[in-house]
């Protein structure tokens, strides 16, 4: 089904399409805009948080702002991963660990050369 798009349609997802991009309303594949994450023009400090709201009470480490390309931060989520023993993804420009590894990950962060901050609670 197709959207008229002087709607004010916010369209976000398509069975036929997949994910929809808000700006152009074309799949994100064929996106014509080429949006960005808006955590890649950051202020440059790398941010770890632990966040377990919505996650039926299992903590999750996210670490937001790292200045990379989508194969280089796949690569480091990677890495971080292993380094950690467990398991995560990557999502919209941000790394997700499983389990709360804050101190670790911000020492093995700062190890690379980045700035890190401990962000939230």
């Amino acid at each position: 089904m197709k959207r008229d798009q002087s709607q004010n349609s916010r369209l976000v997802y398509s069975s036929e399409l997949g994910r929809i991009c808000p700006d152009c309303g074309k799949s994100t594949a064929g996106c014509i805009c080429r949006r960005k994450p808006a955590q890649t023009a950051g202020d440059g400090i790398v941010r770890v948080l632990r966040e377990s709201k919505g996650r039926g009470g299992k903590t999750v480490t996210v670490i937001t702002g790292v200045p990379l390309n989508d194969e280089a931060l796949k690569a480091l989520a990677g890495e971080l991963k292993r380094r950690c023993g467990t398991g995560g993804t990557l999502k919209e420009g941000s790394i997700e660990i499983q389990g709360d590894h804050r101190e670790l990950l911000v020492i093995e962060l700062e190890k690379r050369g980045y700035r890190v901050k401990k962000a939230g609670g």
